[in-house]
């Protein structure tokens, strides 16, 4: 592969293939860090075991990191601000899986440039949307809105969740070591009061309550999408907000007035007998 320089090279730019690979003790961490609590025998007892979706986009990150790697931009400077996935079968409860991933997507808004980085596999589809503020105007293809999903219906209050002061640290567990949530002079470079949570965090704590909503096992979702939209900090209620589109739900989830996932759709399904 030729060594990236600038943002056209990163147009469709194969990020090559990285195995990844969890035990069950894993999926266990993760369900317990989105707030998942010992009477949900089959999210935290490994007899029944059944993974949560959410934490393969956990494992996907390492797709963000390579490209940030490639020095095209100061990958310190990014933001993770929009998340993707797709199921193509259920999630097993520990194995080791071949994943491939490329740059999908880049574009130029004039101030701003934004990647979509795509990871797939047998199992799974991520799309992780990067934003870099402050960086723009090289002449990239312009974001077309088509895909924007329809907020038009009222979304109702459905359930809340209170975090707590710890979340982060034990998130951090799941494999995002990012310091700016658990290094307070980390997260004051940033802006931040104190250390903030993973937006995946708050995401993997959404599908979870929004599978009761919809009357499945969190563990049947077929795809969701969200945008991250602000930082939450450990401690927070969240309000997750809900309304019935078609076969899923559209939702988004706050702090006080403040919407810290927006634009969010998510569909489960009972996965079919093999």
């Amino acid at each position: 592969m030729k060594q990236p320089t600038t943002f056209h090279d990163l147009i469709d730019l194969d990020l090559g293939a990285h195995e990844i690979s969890w035990t069950e003790r894993d999926a266990i961490v993760y369900a317990l860090a989105c707030g998942a609590d010992a009477s949900e025998l089959d999210l935290v007892y490994e007899r029944d075991l059944r993974p949560l979706p959410g934490f393969l986009a956990a494992l996907g990150l390492w797709a963000v990191e390579r490209c940030g790697d490639l020095g095209v931009y100061d990958r310190k400077k990014s933001l993770h601000v929009s998340q993707k996935v797709e199921m193509h079968t259920v999630m097993p409860a520990a194995a080791t899986l071949p994943t491939r991933a490329r740059v999908a997507g880049v574009w130029d808004k004039g101030k701003v440039t934004i990647l979509d980085i795509e990871v797939t596999s047998d199992v799974f589809t991520a799309t992780y949307t990067i934003f870099l503020p402050g960086i723009g105007g090289w002449g990239g293809p312009q974001l077309s809105s088509s895909d924007r999903t329809d907020q038009s219906n009222v979304l109702v209050e459905t359930a809340n969740y209170q975090t707590t002061t710890d979340q982060a640290a034990l998130y951090r567990m799941t494999g995002d070591l990012h310091p700016v949530h658990i290094d307070p002079a980390v997260a004051a470079s940033y802006g931040f009061e104190r250390p903030i949570l993973h937006g995946l965090c708050t995401l993997g704590i959404a599908l979870r309550l929004l599978a009761k909503t919809a009357g499945f096992h969190p563990a049947e979702l077929k795809q969701a999408s969200a945008k991250l939209s602000a930082p939450v900090l450990p401690g927070d209620l969240l309000t997750l907000r809900t309304a019935h589109l078609g076969d899923g739900l559209l939702f988004d989830v706050k702090v006080g007035e403040r919407q810290v996932l927006k634009d969010g759709y998510a569909r489960f399904a009972v996965w079919p007998i093999n």
